[in-house]
């Protein structure tokens, strides 16, 4: 099963705290909105996203259709067909992509340890 482009969601309290945080690390920043109190970084080919105020827990977040520099991806597997995949194998969802939809969508479920993860295809 190929989810796609790996980053972690990370809920911060201080966006630009944490910005200049991850710049000692060697990040820099990669895209996003501090209008709209959210920032993507990497640093080769590891990518954070900051988010201030938008979710409690930290997110593991797979990009179906995207590289590591967010390029589209030629061939890859559709986030309903990950979604259909994940459910025959028993796996229960908090929320599901609309099956009947194409394009952008997403699904997320928990891991044992409470673990949020989310599919997010944007292409």
């Amino acid at each position: 099963m190929q989810l796609g482009n790996f980053s972690v969601s990370l809920a911060v309290k201080d966006l630009n705290a944490s910005r200049d945080f991850y710049e000692t690390l060697g990040f820099s920043v990669f895209g996003g909105d501090p209008a709209q109190n959210w920032l993507i970084m990497k640093n080769g080919d590891c990518t954070i996203g900051l988010f201030q105020g938008m979710f409690d827990k930290n997110i593991l977040t797979f990009n179906p259709g995207w590289d590591t520099d967010t390029n589209k991806l030629d061939n890859f597997t559709d986030v309903r067909e990950l979604q259909r995949q994940l459910k025959a194998k028993g796996v229960t969802l908090t929320t599901e992509a609309d099956e009947s939809t194409t394009g952008p969508a997403s699904f997320v479920l928990v891991d044992p340890d409470g673990n949020p993860i989310l599919v997010d295809q944007h292409v």
